[in-house]
């Protein structure tokens, strides 16, 4: 078991060297050697998990995809506002999803890895705003596929731009911006008025889904290692991350309309 752990980390490791380098330099100017630099892994070790660069690059667009703060909620429309709202807050801050952005948009970057990450994001705002109207949140007029590719290239519009101009530290406000104008186009009232839009949503949700991820590794250690720790469960842990907008910014609940967040 420890032999696998240490085979996990290892690739791991490798994954971020390979953001960091893909992020700073692009796909066609990064090479194998700066990613071992990077690393400080063995060609050996690499190779064993990774047989090429356009691999590595797969695997950063797979890695940044695989982690997510956005929790389901009771009303789908904030679901579909939560997944942009976390993924702008995720480029303020992490090299591996400023990487896979940079890899998605640049032209050298084999087209397969290029390609997948927007159907993959599509489809999943298709899926979102299709149980909202099985839910009664739509408009009767929204048309969905065009919403949901408006959405998804509004997204990288705004991203690209934001990344050049400011590092993507004023992502969240267009973002925000942009959703206040689209929600009353496509929401019923009664929910848009339930609707949590404010810009630091995104970065409520994923500090609570931090918080709750070190909660359920200290209860893991803690477990192994036989101590009585501080008594937080996993199911404590899960609930700090559904507790993330209590109050100001809480995914709303059904019985507790509340003002629609202003831009």
């Amino acid at each position: 078991m420890a032999q696998q752990e240490r085979a996990v980390a290892t690739r791991r490791k490798i994954i971020e060297a390979a953001a960091a380098v893909f992020e700073r330099d692009g796909y066609q100017a990064a090479t194998i050697a700066e990613v071992l630099s990077v690393a400080q892994v063995t060609k050996g070790a690499l190779y064993f998990h990774f047989a090429s660069k356009e691999e590595l690059a797969n695997a950063v667009l797979e890695a940044q995809s695989d982690e997510s703060a956005v929790l389901p909620q009771p009303i789908r429309l904030q679901e579909f506002i939560d997944t942009a709202q976390v993924l702008a807050q995720r480029l303020r801050t992490e090299p591996l999803v400023r990487a896979s952005v940079r890899l998605t948009l640049d032209e050298r970057t084999p087209i397969a890895a290029r390609s997948q990450p927007f159907h993959d994001w599509n489809d999943s705002i298709l899926r979102v705003l299709e149980a909202a109207r099985e839910q009664g949140e739509l408009l009767p007029q929204v048309d969905v596929p065009r919403t949901a590719g408006l959405c998804v290239g509004a997204f990288a519009g705004l991203q690209m731009m934001s990344g050049l101009l400011t590092g993507y530290q004023d992502l969240p406000e267009y973002i925000a911006g942009m959703q206040q104008l689209l929600l009353p186009s496509i929401a019923v009232p009664s929910i848009l008025v339930r609707l949590d839009m404010a810009p630091d949503r995104g970065e409520r949700l994923v500090r609570a889904h931090q918080e709750a991820e070190r909660a359920t590794a200290e209860v893991e250690a803690q477990s192994e290692s036989g101590g009585s720790g501080s008594g937080k469960t996993p199911t404590t842990a899960g609930t700090t991350a559904a507790r993330a907008g209590r109050g100001r910014g809480k995914a709303p609940r059904a019985d507790a309309p509340r003002e629609r967040s202003r831009g």
